[in-house]
């Protein structure tokens, strides 16, 4: 590593630096090969679901950066490499006290270490998009996930009394529990709509990323993802209490799936819109300077 950064005291562009990523690239991989195989494996879990995608994605935008990383001159240093020693004993730590969301961030932290330490300060800003979204990959730690999820059902179960209410439908509500004349509906963890908040903001992330310019417009977008996913949720679960009242059997199994999915793509194309219409506000036009 000291011949490396010695040796490249006159920065390098992109291509110069190819043996040096894989060599980087390769250590990791095979330093951290335990935590990112639990990593990986923690995709399986439904709400996690996107967690595939954002390596790629973000691999993606890496990719279609090479041309503009090409020119970029490449200067080594050293803080990056502090960074990558952070990240290494925090998941050194986090392995030993089985403390998995700490060594997952660690993980991550390396990643970023090691860019900076490669490419240096102009590389690590051109890259901060991508990088930072590695972090959509880390399931939430356990204790935030219950807090998050437990008050969300309570307000998916809320909203869903008062649109059956509008609809004179018979309900009676206790906490996150639904009666109806059918049957009776329990809003669990898995409908209290984290796993369309999660997947919503980060595909809101890449999607102003890839269709916007104006940054204030992608700050809105991320924001609206959360009562877009809010009220969606709410929708699924009135659209189960509706679909009871038709059939019981409806609320269960393929058809309680396929219509979490029908509600998400709906939740998508409201984010569309949302997008078209917050592009279409009128522009503040800068005063005309005063004739002299």
């Amino acid at each position: 590593m000291m011949a490396l950064m010695s040796s490249s005291a006159a920065s390098q562009p992109y291509g110069g630096w190819s043996p040096q990523i894989a060599w980087f690239g390769g250590l990791l991989a095979a330093c951290y090969a335990p935590a990112l195989w639990g990593l990986v494996r923690s995709w399986d879990n439904p709400d996690m679901g996107h967690g595939y995608f954002v390596p790629v994605v973000a691999g993606f935008i890496v990719w279609q950066e090479r041309r503009e990383l090409e020119l970029l001159k490449w200067d080594p240093s050293w803080s990056g490499l502090v960074l990558v020693l952070w990240g290494g004993l925090q998941v050194l730590l986090a392995t030993l006290g089985a403390e998995l969301f700490m060594a997952r961030t660690g993980i991550v932290l390396t990643v970023i270490g090691a860019v900076w330490t490669l490419g240096g300060t102009r590389v690590l800003r051109r890259l901060a998009f991508p990088l930072a979204l590695l972090f959509f990959m880390i399931p939430i730690p356990a204790i935030l996930y219950t807090r998050i999820t437990f008050p969300l059902q309570l307000l998916a179960s809320r909203m869903a009394e008062n649109a059956l209410d509008l609809l004179s439908i018979p309900v009676l509500r206790q906490g996150n529990v639904l009666q109806l004349p059918n049957q009776t509906l329990s809003v669990v963890e898995a409908c209290s709509g984290i796993r369309s908040l999660l997947s919503l903001t980060f595909l809101s992330l890449v999607y102003g990323y890839f269709f916007e310019k104006k940054l204030w417009i992608r700050v809105a977008l991320f924001l609206s993802t959360i009562p877009i996913a809010i009220v969606a949720n709410g929708g699924r679960v009135a659209l189960t209490g509706i679909m009871t009242q038709i059939k019981p059997e409806l609320a269960e199994g393929f058809y309680h799936e396929s219509t979490g999915w029908v509600i998400f793509m709906i939740a998508l194309g409201i984010l569309v819109l949302v997008h078209r219409v917050l592009g279409r506000l009128p522009r503040a036009r800068k005063p005309k300077a005063a004739a002299a």
